[in-house]
């Protein structure tokens, strides 16, 4: 764990203090606040990696603080603490964008392990979305909605054009000779000539390198293509 930061609002400053003084013993980074305006000041002032947000809140209550977390569309895993256990509070948190709830009281064990799983799948999912983008300086790869950007600029691929793309960035610094550009972008069962690898390439370059000032597909001589810095 790298210090993650806890943001506790809750406005019984007992509880509070006791689930502050927990988790800094399990090594987070924690603040409190009582009231909901004061959660939502410190929330948007700083990075959290994860909030602990009572549901009965003054000025603001708990799920009105959870509903404008998310609006502004930050996905910064929530945990509801509620004194009530019915199943309209836990239906409308989770409706609300809420990642799991707990209900008081509570045994401190089973929170930590609510919080560890919350981060967990944070991170988790974190990875799975870096995965999705490709970046070589300002050029930039989103594998999910077939984007191409570089520097502002948006660049339109034909789907073999991207992928051929894809698979040089995804190899970015390792020099790919046309045969293995052919396996993973035309497939197996391609029988056709291997220079439309060099055409292939020579549309890229087009797209991708001629109207900007650095390039980034760079041929080997004899060997074949390389996407670097």
């Amino acid at each position: 764990m790298d210090n993650e930061k806890v943001l506790i609002i809750e406005d019984e400053t007992k509880i509070a203090r006791i689930i502050k003084l927990e988790l800094e013993h399990e090594g987070y980074k924690v603040e409190t606040a009582e009231t909901g305006i004061t959660g939502l000041e410190k929330f948007s002032n700083n990075q959290w990696n994860l909030v602990l947000l009572d549901v009965m809140l003054p000025q603001l209550n708990g799920m009105e603080v959870l509903r404008r977390i998310r609006a502004s569309g930050d996905m910064t895993p929530v945990i509801l603490l509620t004194a009530r256990d019915s199943i309209p509070d836990k239906v409308s948190g989770l409706d609300h964008g809420a990642n799991d709830y707990i209900t008081k009281p509570f045994q401190i064990e089973e929170l930590l392990a609510r919080i560890r799983a919350c981060l967990r799948i944070n991170q988790m999912m974190e990875k799975r979305i870096d995965e999705q983008i490709l970046t070589v300086t300002d050029l930039k790869v989103d594998k999910k909605t077939r984007m191409v950007t570089r520097d502002t600029t948006n660049i339109e691929l034909t789907p073999r054009e991207f992928d051929l793309l894809v698979y040089l960035m995804q190899h970015q610094n390792q020099v790919l000779n046309r045969e293995q550009i052919l396996t993973h972008v035309w497939g197996f069962d391609y029988y056709g000539e291997t220079n439309v690898v060099d055409v292939y390439i020579r549309y890229l370059r087009k797209k991708i390198d001629y109207s900007f000032d650095s390039p980034l597909i760079h041929t080997v001589r004899g060997v074949g293509y390389v996407v670097k810095e």
